[in-house]
């Protein structure tokens, strides 16, 4: 009977507060970079994927941070910096540095140039979308407007980097 009121009571409707990015969809994406890579995927659009996942994991610290009231000058940009800049473990053991030259001009290793992109791309769309919302009386322009964003594009960044 116990189990039965406990199921009814969590069947009940309750307001939940937002989190910065969806957690399921976190995961999924760092459970599929390993293999995307064995299956041939470009190094640089594997990174643009990482640096999306390493920027959403410093989102996540920005808000245990803000639950805890840790506040601090250039707390935002200092946590959302390290938790890109963690990429460089990766280099430390597992990947090799290996540079190419993208776009003529830019000679990086197409990991570290993807982490960087993805990583500035979704930061942006984030922004977009708080300035897109605040311009629309605080609500979203349409359902899931807040994933979609860097979705698109994340897809697009990766769709440009195949070509170079």
């Amino acid at each position: 009977m116990k189990k039965l009121i406990g199921f009814l009571a969590a069947m009940l409707p309750m307001s939940v507060m937002a989190n910065p990015a969806c957690p399921i969809c976190t995961v999924a994406i760092g459970a599929a970079l390993p293999i995307t890579r064995r299956m041939g995927v470009p190094d640089a659009v594997v990174g643009v994927w990482v640096g999306a996942f390493l920027a959403i994991m410093g989102y996540w610290i920005i808000k245990f941070m803000d639950g805890r009231g840790w506040r601090f000058a250039g707390r935002n940009a200092l946590v959302l910096a390290l938790s890109v800049a963690t990429i460089g473990f990766a280099y430390v053991g597992t990947v090799t540095y290996s540079p190419c030259l993208y776009f003529g001009f830019i000679r990086i290793d197409p990991l570290l140039l993807g982490t960087l992109i993805g990583a500035a791309l979704f930061i942006m769309t984030e922004k977009l979308y708080d300035w897109m919302k605040e311009k629309n009386g605080g609500h979203a322009h349409f359902p899931f407007e807040k994933v979609a964003l860097p979705v698109i594009a994340l897809a697009i960044a990766s769709w440009v980097l195949t070509l170079c």
